[in-house]
């Protein structure tokens, strides 16, 4: 039987920060100087997993609200953990069905985690209801799409968990009610950026 995304998460939680998490901080750095987001906002990070990005994201918000969410509990309670600040909240949730007010947020963030998301267009729905007018959602990894997708192919839990390339993640954002579109793919890692409009 094959295992769901949130049945592989929890089995992988207990090991995700010294196999499989991204140890680089300069790229961590690096990545989350490129999202526009303003100190004070509240910001969506979907699919924290252990919460590698989240003192990234924490920095950038300041005495902003971080609402950290993933479908996997024993992630989440990895991240609860490591005593982030009081204004990191977290959400045990499908991006599917986020259970939050439509226009809350003023950023959404997917590190990591969209390749992951099973009906994508109906996430990005989701996400952008959630988004206030003009917020930003970004899509972001460290790695590039070739490498990403190679190694969800080699999983099979997740052979089928791929992230699009920009001409699909371009059409799927726009589908998806979304302006001023963005993708890039390279050596660097993979960013797409668009806004609710």
């Amino acid at each position: 039987m094959v295992m769901s995304i949130r049945e592989y998460f929890n089995s992988r939680a207990a090991v995700w920060d010294e196999v499989i998490a991204e140890k680089d901080g300069a790229r961590l750095s690096a990545l989350a100087a490129r999202l526009d987001i303003s100190p004070g906002a509240t910001v969506l990070d979907v699919g924290t997993g252990t919460g590698v990005f989240v003192p990234y994201l924490v920095k950038l918000i300041g005495s902003g609200r971080l609402l950290c969410l993933d479908i996997a509990e024993e992630m989440l309670k990895r991240a609860r953990a490591k005593r982030f600040p009081a204004n990191v909240d977290y959400l045990h949730a499908d991006v599917q069905n986020l259970p939050l007010p439509d226009g809350i947020v003023d950023a959404v963030v997917c590190y990591s985690s969209f390749p992951h998301f099973q009906d994508k267009p109906r996430a990005l729905g989701e996400m952008r209801r959630v988004l206030k007018k003009e917020g930003r959602l970004f899509v972001c990894h460290t790695a590039s799409r070739e490498q990403i997708n190679s190694i969800h192919r080699s999983i099979p839990a997740v052979e089928h968990d791929i992230l699009p390339d920009g001409v699909e993640m371009y059409q799927l954002l726009r589908a998806a009610g979304f302006g001023g579109i963005e993708v890039e793919d390279g050596a660097a890692g993979y960013f797409a950026t668009a806004v609710k409009i």
